[in-house]
């Protein structure tokens, strides 16, 4: 296919001054090279800067892609408003639950490597899972009220969220600590296990601690510590030197604030107890990801691709594809019951994927695979329109004004040739 020739915008000329994006090998192109307006991608920034200036978040950075090349790249706000650090484009973010799709996806490596079946009881390889019987209520706590477990959870159960596994916020797991950031992994394992299942394997859709699980059974498949193998065989071929799970010396300053509005105020809030600037004991595949927007586009574009990246294959197309299909048992469809939730299915590879946009309030292509974070972050692989976007901020609870929807809203208004 014949290269066009581009016009090189006053954006592109940006872009291509910013240190942040030396490190990244997306190719740089101006929004009208790809069907895209950069007058309405502009507007999409007025809107952001307006969520930072109503005190909605301290600050955002986003950036889309189109055809593998990135047409848009904004820092905007503060990273710290107490101290007035302007917002970096190399910003480091707790990602929360977008942490999922990249224990699964060293996951699907080793599936590669034939270290595994989906329909493998997770007791063959963690057997303190062999015996765990289900809550009678799944409402109730009380451990004495339990039965028989009907079938076994296999691995493909951890993958879509369907094992009977529950939220760490769940009361269950609170009363019984069964998740804290200063327990070892292994030590969660055995507290996960050691309470009841909320449900039978693959008969109900719950959100909840199956990654940080699947995070110790990479341990077992691979022989190496989670850390080790994820940083060896997925983060350092795709370049994703700001994916860690702890910020220390010149990377804590570049570590967002996590804000809460009180009281008409932005103030600082601690989600959690254990501070991200220091090594956790919990190594958490589910949750415990920090990381930026340019190495999100390096993950999401590499799937789009079909598992390329820079000339060189990190997933075989077919494993790809599994991470665009629908794998929850039909039994425990729909996945939910309002919202976009009623919408979507689960994929193999952790991510949410778009079924039913009627669903949806914001503008979402049927086939995009997505998801967000509890802090503020968000991103979605449209193959549709072969787009990637992704933002990030750090406001709790999440909503931040509706920021991550807006910017949905005006980027889908921004793409002028439709796919």
């Amino acid at each position: 296919m014949k290269r066009k020739m581009l016009t090189v915008s006053a954006l592109v000329l940006n872009l291509l001054c910013s240190n942040a994006l030396v490190a990244q090998n997306l190719g740089i192109a101006s929004p009208q090279s790809v069907g895209m307006s950069g007058s309405a991608l502009e507007a999409a920034t007025a809107r952001l800067q307006q969520h930072i200036d109503e005190g909605d978040i301290a600050g955002v950075v986003a950036a889309v892609a189109r055809d593998g090349k990135l047409v848009y790249f904004e820092a905007l706000g503060r990273l710290n408003l107490e101290q007035a650090l302007p917002m970096r484009e190399d910003a480091l973010f707790r990602i929360y639950s977008m942490a999922r799709q990249i224990t699964s996806t060293a996951a699907l490596l080793l599936y590669e490597q034939g270290k595994f079946q989906f329909d493998d009881p997770v007791k063959m390889y963690l057997p303190e899972f062999a015996d765990q019987p289900v809550l009678i209520n799944p409402d109730s706590t009380d451990l004495s009220q339990t039965r028989e477990r009907v079938g076994d959870m296999t691995v493909a159960h951890l993958l879509t969220h369907t094992s009977g596994l529950g939220s760490r916020s769940s009361r269950l797991y609170r009363e019984n600590n069964v998740r804290d950031r200063n327990i070892t992994l292994d030590q969660m394992v055995k507290n996960a296990a050691g309470v009841p299942l909320f449900h039978d394997p693959g008969t109900q859709f719950l959100y909840g601690i199956h990654a940080t699980i699947i995070g110790k059974l990479i341990e077992v498949w691979s022989g190496q510590s989670f850390e080790v193998f994820l940083k060896e065989q997925l983060l350092d071929p795709l370049q994703m030197d700001s994916t860690m799970f702890w910020a220390a010396g010149d990377d804590a300053e570049r570590l967002a604030v996590v804000y809460r509005p009180t009281d008409g105020r932005l103030l600082p809030y601690q989600i959690e107890n254990f501070p991200f600037t220091a090594r956790p004991r919990l190594i958490e595949g589910g949750v415990g990801l920090l990381s930026s927007v340019m190495d999100f586009m390096h993950f999401s574009q590499m799937i789009l691709d079909g598992g390329m990246f820079n000339d060189r294959r990190i997933l075989r197309q077919e494993t790809v594809e599994l991470m665009f299909g629908n794998a929850v048992p039909d039994q425990a469809m729909p996945i939910g019951t309002s919202g976009y939730w009623l919408g979507s299915g689960w994929t193999l590879g952790g991510f949410n994927l778009v079924m039913d946009t009627s669903a949806y309030n914001f503008p979402v292509s049927t086939g995009t695979i997505w998801w967000d974070g509890s802090a503020g972050t968000r991103y979605f692989i449209d193959p549709a329109q072969n787009t990637v976007i992704v933002i990030m901020a750090q406001v709790s609870p999440s909503s931040g004004g509706g920021f991550r929807e807006n910017f949905s809203r005006l980027v889908d208004a921004a793409i002028l040739e439709r796919r």
